[in-house]
């Protein structure tokens, strides 16, 4: 049988990167390894060919040759996922959609002859079964009723080989799926759990061995959604990797996401970075220990906010951090709070969303039993909210907008990354393939034709009087800026300005024409 996987293409936004991955000579950001690892699994006896739509096109002659399409994304991803879905039911193929996107919301995708949720190991009896014998029988989902954790000792290492690692900015491996903490807003504790469930150090190793045997080097993200869910293991685990990459010239630059907690243990952060972490993305969401409070986040109330980042920093991380605005004890301040506290954090990259009910988390349950609930999430978080927000919802947009606006100026921008590499403690690294080109990309893009580029200028001669790390660090910030600004100024802000006038001309409409009196009779 002959099967193809199908990766749908990302709408533009904060992740995606697509302004800044031509410096890189690169056409998407991560490679899809939810499909690769997906492809272990499945019967070896299969055909199977995979196509990232962020890479290359889907064309009619792909879909003719497949028997199956299976269709994978999140729900930022649906658009995409059903069109692919439809175009290949129009051929008469068999079709399947799986991943994040339909472990959430099953119903959204109509196109699709069958879903599968879940994880995969372990799991894909009903699904080969039905594919094997189409003349039998099958339920449109195929998800097996076992509660979905399997434990990952079973997982192979993925079949990167379907992929042309080239083309992507960085790589991709996943150690441990599950956290422990209870943020009312994450679906990652109802899908994955809240006990982590890790991988051996075997098995890790054997995933970078096949990355770097396919010429795979240089960034490569973790991305578990808790890196340090199961502290006691990855204290194990990271001496590993860290005597892994010594034997083999450091081919990769690590980067994870972990919680704040991380920045109360020095031993496990020193760990990180003798095994080539250089990067971490943490969720602050909020400097109100209110709104903390109230959504769950109690880990992020044992540590000062800013100073966890700023040890992070000082041990050489470039910190990512998330935010969120619109949480129910949010009040009219809370826009200039967050401006000002981003402002001031050594943090470049600041990821700022409206809060969204994801399907059958914690928050989607209270705000349906509340009567809240407007509209499934799209993944989206630059639009309206899916629920009456407690903020009136005209404020609650604008003020948002204000903060966007604000962090993502050029100046704001710049100083963030200037505060960055004041602060960050730059530890050598090799150079990699591509480097120079890419240097010479952003030298000519940014700072000799772009319009940022006195600021591009003023921040890479000043990273050059600490060393040529600091130096290779700020021109990639200035590359990552691109995306940043622009997409900010030329994608979010209309889109917020839109919903704005939206709900403006909802609030007129619900307001009753008022008599006309006459002036005379």
């Amino acid at each position: 049988m002959r099967v193809l996987l199908v990766q749908a293409r990302s709408p533009v936004t904060y992740w995606s990167y697509q302004y800044s991955l031509p410096y890189a000579g690169k056409a998407a950001a991560l490679p899809p390894l939810g499909l690769v690892t997906l492809a272990a699994l499945l019967p070896g006896r299969w055909e199977l060919r995979l196509l990232d739509l962020e890479v290359e096109p889907l064309r009619d002659e792909a879909l003719a040759w497949a028997d199956v399409v299976m269709v994978s994304g999140m729900l930022v991803h649906s658009d995409s996922m059903r069109e692919v879905l439809a175009r290949a039911r129009a051929l008469g193929k068999r079709t399947v959609a799986g991943g994040a996107g339909p472990t959430s919301d099953p119903d959204l995708f109509v196109e699709a002859d069958h879903v599968f949720r879940g994880e995969a190991e372990r799991r894909l009896d009903l699904l080969v079964e039905a594919l094997e014998h189409p003349e039998r029988p099958a339920p449109r989902d195929l998800t097996p009723n076992d509660g979905g954790r399997p434990g990952l000792e079973v997982a192979p290492v993925p079949r990167f080989d379907l992929l042309d690692l080239t083309r992507y900015a960085s790589l991709s491996v996943q150690i441990s799926r599950g956290c422990p903490f209870r943020c009312e807003f994450c679906d990652i504790i109802e899908v994955f759990g809240r006990i982590p469930r890790l991988k051996s150090a075997e098995q890790v190793l054997a995933e970078l061995e096949a990355l770097r045997r396919l010429g795979g080097r240089g960034p490569l993200f973790f991305v578990d959604d808790n890196f340090i869910g199961n502290r006691r293991a990855v204290a194990a685990l990271l001496p590993r990797i860290a005597e892994w990459q010594r034997q083999h010239g450091r081919p990769f630059d690590l980067y994870t996401e972990a919680s704040l907690d991380l920045a109360a243990h020095p031993e496990l952060v020193s760990a990180m970075v003798d095994a080539g972490f250089t990067a971490v993305f943490v969720g602050l969401e909020s400097p109100s220990p209110e709104s903390l409070k109230s959504a769950g986040k109690v880990q992020n109330l044992k540590v000062d906010l800013a100073e966890g980042v700023g040890r992070l920093t000082a041990a050489g991380f470039e910190v990512l951090a998330g935010f969120i605005l619109g949480f129910d004890t949010d009040h009219e301040d809370i826009f200039e709070w967050q401006r000002d506290f981003i402002s001031h954090l050594p943090v470049p990259r600041a990821m700022v969303g409206l809060l969204g009910a994801l399907p059958h988390t914690q928050l989607w349950r209270r705000l349906e039993k509340e009567g809240r609930l407007r509209r499934a999430q799209s993944g989206d978080q630059f639009g309206r909210p899916n629920f009456e927000p407690a903020l009136e919802e005209r404020s609650l947009i604008a003020g948002y907008r204000r903060v966007l606006a604000a962090i993502y100026t050029p100046e704001a921008f710049y100083e963030r990354c200037r505060l960055h590499l004041q602060s960050a403690t730059m530890l050598p690294a090799p150079l990699r393939p591509g480097a120079l080109a890419a240097l010479f990309r952003a030298v000519w893009g940014i700072g000799l034709v772009g319009p940022r580029r006195r600021h591009f200028w003023k921040l890479v001669l000043g990273a050059l009087r600490r060393g040529p790390q600091a130096f290779a660090r700020a021109v990639a910030l200035a590359v990552v800026g691109e995306h940043m600004i622009r997409y900010t100024d030329e994608v979010v802000l209309p889109r917020l300005d839109r919903a704005m006038e939206q709900v403006e001309r909802e609030r007129e409409a619900a307001v009753p024409d008022q008599p006309r009196v006459a002036a005379a009779r």
